[in-house]
């Protein structure tokens, strides 16, 4: 795999930095080499990031099309349980608490008259 040369912004960046890190001592060449070093650090860490970014995007699109299953699934279930069987036993449960709770009312005045 070939190393594509760094950008010339990278390549400002790494000089900055050696420049502000350079000894006293230390030649243009080592600086130079630094700075070079510095790039193959850069142009690592971006490398990087691109795949955590890869696999961020793949997880995300895992996760919205787990989503999707699942809520496609739910609607599903809602249609299926919303017969007209199931939502007449569910709209008469009322009634019969109601009309139980009156019958229980009417029997309490009467025991305690």
């Amino acid at each position: 795999m070939t190393n594509p040369t760094p950008s010339p912004e990278t390549q400002n960046e790494a000089m900055q930095i050696a420049k502000a890190t350079q000894k006293s001592n230390q030649t243009k060449e080592q600086t130079k080499r630094v700075a070079q070093g510095i790039e193959k650090g850069i142009a690592l860490y971006k490398k990087q990031q691109k795949v955590k970014a890869r696999e961020r995007d793949k997880d995300r699109k895992k996760q919205l099309r787990h989503k999707e299953h699942h809520t496609s699934q739910g609607d599903l279930d809602v249609t299926e349980s919303s017969t007209p069987e199931s939502t007449s036993g569910r709209n008469s449960l009322p009634w019969v608490l109601l009309v139980l709770s009156w019958v229980g009312f009417a029997a309490y005045l009467l025991m305690v008259q």
